[in-house]
């Protein structure tokens, strides 16, 4: 179809005559382009690449390399088509899409020639689309509102946390004075409780090395006693013999005392003196000497380690016919039971006795108490322990102070030297965090602290990133954030999440996705990203004037 040419238009105002000429559009030109498209004169390839009779425009038939000469037709495999969509949006496309029979423009200009039925729906999509952008601005209206609340929060936090600084610094420097205060007081009390307790120490060392002695020499005594009751013969060696004519060392409760028993407690010898038998013989007869005498009770029926299996004696069983006396019925010298009577009181004794001092398990459970109850130190050392553990203490809570202080100051300071946008707007969103679920997982933000994720069945959660810094572009620094340092994937890289964040009227996740292994996106509304309705008003002119010039001109 080859184009018509100039047509005047005649219009009146105010009764005078107006004559104005308007070049008319060949379809598929945009407005902007119509210039270039003058019925008057040859068609001039807007590459350069050439000229062509204006006939030759819009004739099927890709005259120019950029495919200008075809802005209405699918002949050009490079061309665009332009839908003028009045009542609506222009729209640009490719020129293979023109009669396609895919009706593509609202205006169906793109399918003038295959015959497919399109309806124009222009109006009726400019109108909602009209309706949904007045929402739209709307909504931001509110947003804007409430950003300018959230901006004064922040402003207002700001102060605050200003101010709470300086009373944080000045209770710092009142509260490291009371702390030098309470280490000179501990310093002073500490000299004299150092003092005192190193005389008690030594007190303490001479009483417990006295102690020791006596028991020492106790034993030592019994030990002495022991061995001359032993010594049959008082001749000053103990031997085979005598150890055999004493019932105490049979050890199998065979009935007698072998030589093997015998000598197993004279050291594998024939004899033992009285020093020997001080150093090792005594260690090794005295749980069975005591133990026959009613003097030791032994902790198990376990034979003794130091016995050799063979030798070790039975658990101890006592009975009239088992004396105390020689195989050849010698009397023993001092040692006599009277009854059976007493012999079975000594038995229900023997299991409290204390083989040490004679004691039974209530005299030494009575005598624990008494020791817990009594002062660790004499009275006059006792006080001044008493004050060096106050001054301690108060000292430590001194301390303690400073560092809580010192703590809160820090954690302070560095929210104050944090980007919460040009008026601290965002800062409101500090302290807060918002969840999103999917299929699988709930994704969970903390703005300027960390983003995680979580599984729905199951426990534990992977830390995505740590606030890291604003990473929008340099129009638009604080339309994205960025976590980063998240808990490393395996053999991959560590996680970090990308936020961003657009107008809303609340501080909502909308969308989660991972587009790169282990880099996940957050999309985020939130009141502090909307702008001014003054900062839309030329965008929203500039789309005005594009659907009003479809209005208001004709394609050829």
């Amino acid at each position: 179809m080859r184009c018509l040419m100039v047509l005047l238009l005649v219009l009146r105002v105010h009764g005078g005559v107006v004559m104005a000429a308007e070049v008319l559009r060949p379809r598929g030109v945009p407005l902007s382009k119509s210039s270039f498209y003058d019925p008057t004169r040859d068609f001039n390839c807007l590459d350069g690449s050439g000229s062509v009779p204006f006939t030759y425009v819009n004739d099927d038939y890709c005259d120019c390399q950029d495919g200008s000469d075809e802005p209405g037709t699918a002949a050009c495999p490079n061309g665009f088509f332009h839908c003028t969509n009045s009542g609506h949006m222009p729209l640009t496309l490719p020129s293979s899409r023109v009669n396609d029979g895919v009706c593509d423009c609202c205006d169906t200009s793109d399918e003038y020639a295959s015959g497919v039925n399109c309806v124009d729906v222009c109006r009726e999509m400019g109108r909602a689309a009209r309706e949904e952008a007045a929402r739209q601005k709307e909504e931001m209206a509110r947003g804007y509102h409430l950003r300018q609340e959230m901006v004064e929060d922040g402003k207002k936090r700001k102060k605050e946390a200003e101010a709470k600084i300086e009373e944080l610094r000045k209770e710092k420097e009142e509260a490291e004075a009371i702390k030098t205060d309470k280490e000179e007081a501990k310093k002073i009390v500490e000299e004299p409780e150092k003092e005192a307790l190193e005389q008690y120490r030594v007190v303490e060392e001479e009483r417990k090395a006295t102690e020791e002695t006596e028991k020492k020499f106790k034993e030592e005594e019994e030990a002495r006693e022991a061995f001359q009751h032993l010594d049959n013969d008082g001749d000053g060696v103990l031997t085979l013999q005598e150890l055999r004519s004493r019932q105490t060392f049979d050890t199998n409760r065979d009935g007698q005392v072998t030589e093997e028993e015998a000598r197993f407690y004279l050291g594998q010898e024939d004899t033992m003196g009285l020093e020997t038998f001080l150093t090792s013989g005594w260690a090794m007869m005295r749980p069975v000497y005591l133990l026959d005498r009613r003097m030791f009770t032994p902790p198990s029926s376990t034979p003794t380690p130091d016995i050799p299996e063979e030798l070790a004696p039975p658990p101890p069983m006592y009975d009239e016919e088992d004396s105390y006396g020689t195989d050849d019925g010698e009397e023993e010298d001092d040692y006599d039971v009277s009854s059976d009577t007493e012999e079975e009181g000594e038995e229900e004794d023997a299991e409290d006795y204390d083989p040490e001092d004679g004691k039974d398990e209530d005299d030494v459970r009575r005598e624990e108490e008494e020791e817990e109850e009594e002062p660790k130190y004499d009275e006059v050392t006792q006080r001044l322990v008493d004050a060096a553990n106050e001054a301690r203490q108060e000292f430590d809570e001194a301390d303690r102070r400073v560092r809580d202080l010192t703590r809160e100051l820090k954690s302070l300071e560095e929210a104050q030297g944090k980007d919460y946008g040009y008026q601290e707007e965002f800062r409101a969103l500090e302290g807060q965090c918002f969840e999103f679920s999917d299929r699988e997982y709930i994704y969970r933000l903390c703005p300027f602290d960390k983003a995680i994720q979580k599984p729905k069945s199951g426990h534990g959660e992977t830390r995505l990133g740590q606030w890291g810094d604003w990473t929008g572009p340099e129009n638009n620094k604080y339309s994205r954030q960025l976590y980063s340092n998240g808990q490393a994937c395996w053999n991959g890289p560590t996680r970090s999440a990308d936020i961003h964040i657009s107008c809303g009227t609340e501080g909502r996740i909308t969308g989660v996705s991972e587009p790169n292994r282990c880099e996940y996106v957050f999309l985020f509304t939130s009141p502090a990203a909307c702008t001014s309705p003054e900062d839309s008003r030329e965008e929203e002119e500039e789309e005005e004037d594009v659907t009003g010039e479809a209005d208001r001109h004709t394609e050829l």
